[in-house]
């Protein structure tokens, strides 16, 4: 097993891929602000911001906390779909997950 790459070499190797991921992030929030119409409140939207928060608070886990926050962790079945496919983020976290 090769050793682990210093942390220069992390930033040096992936440095530039996650930079054009943050403009993206950046640009659709843009977006969001700019459309018309109701939906500045969406839950998608709040969920992302709630994992802008967990990026930047500097506690371990990052990645383990953002999956959290968007997953839904309910267990028990729902009687009626309300759309055909996911959303990506459940609405139910925003109030449990984002302060962890």
């Amino acid at each position: 097993m090769p050793p682990p790459l210093s942390k220069r070499a992390v930033v040096d190797r992936y440095f530039l891929e996650h930079r054009a991921k943050v403009l993206d992030i950046a640009a659709f929030l843009d977006r969001v602000d700019r459309a018309q119409g109701d939906g500045s409140d969406d839950f998608r939207v709040k969920s992302l911001e709630a994992c802008c928060r967990v990026l930047l608070d500097g506690k371990p886990e990052r990645a383990r906390r953002v999956l959290e926050l968007l997953s839904d962790h309910t267990t028990e079945p729902i009687a009626h779909a309300h759309v055909k496919g996911a959303t990506g983020a459940c609405a139910a976290n925003l109030d449990t997950k984002a302060s962890h």
